[in-house]
């Protein structure tokens, strides 16, 4: 179930991640599902946190209702997003803040580096080792789960490009002969083009115009 959220941030740093979004055609939302869905969750929960906006840190909006309605109002900047429930401001502010490292070259992650060690587990003081260690065996498997979803979503390209209703509801993953709306295509093709998008650490040209074509037929009916 998703929950709307409401993320305070600086004006700076909500305008880069509305830039980014609209720059790959989805939302804040997908940017973050992106990166919660493609990356182990001790990887996002280290990554910095740019936090509240500071006390001088605010915007103008003018008031549409109520008895104050029509006057201008400084307020704190936000992001609003919709994500699932149990996520919190903090992991979605650390996921957007990694969405635009990598958009914008500040930092590079490679999931298939084998010389990355898995995140250290601290270790009770009473000795508690093999609790310890069934926590970085879980954490492996977490990895190469997140690994297959992604190697999954990276379908391989059909050669003569998409050309029926059965090859497009296959590039955007629906089951053969499922009739989608056009919301479920939509928000299907925005979450697959924040991963194949060619700015994207795993895009890919063919298959971003794979998709824009696949949507395009399923929308046309």
């Amino acid at each position: 179930m998703k929950k709307s959220y409401t993320v305070p941030c600086s004006l700076a740093f909500r305008d880069a991640v509305n830039g980014l979004a609209a720059a790959r055609g989805v939302n804040a939302a997908d940017l973050a599902r992106s990166i919660l869905l493609a990356l182990p969750r001790s990887l996002v929960e280290a990554a910095p946190d740019t936090g509240a906006p500071g006390a001088e840190d605010r915007e103008t909006v003018i008031l549409k209702s109520g008895p104050a309605a029509g006057r201008p109002w400084r307020r704190k900047p936000r992001l609003q997003v919709r994500m699932a429930e149990g996520t919190t401001p903090e992991q979605i502010r650390r996921a957007l803040g990694l969405a635009l490292g990598l958009a914008q070259g500040r930092l590079a992650l490679d999931l298939n580096d084998p010389t990355v060690p898995p995140p250290p587990v601290a270790v009770a003081q009473d000795g508690r080792i093999a609790e310890a260690e069934g926590r970085i065996a879980r954490q492996d498997e977490e990895i190469e789960r997140l690994r297959a979803t992604v190697a999954a979503l990276s379908f391989v390209p059909l050669a003569h490009g998409v050309r029926t209703r059965e090859e497009a509801l296959h590039i955007l993953g629906f089951p053969p002969g499922l009739n989608p709306s056009p919301t479920t295509v939509r928000s299907r093709f925005r979450m697959l083009a924040t991963i194949h998008h060619p700015d994207s650490p795993y895009g890919s040209h063919e298959r971003m115009s794979q998709l824009n074509a696949a949507a395009a037929l399923l929308r046309a009916g």
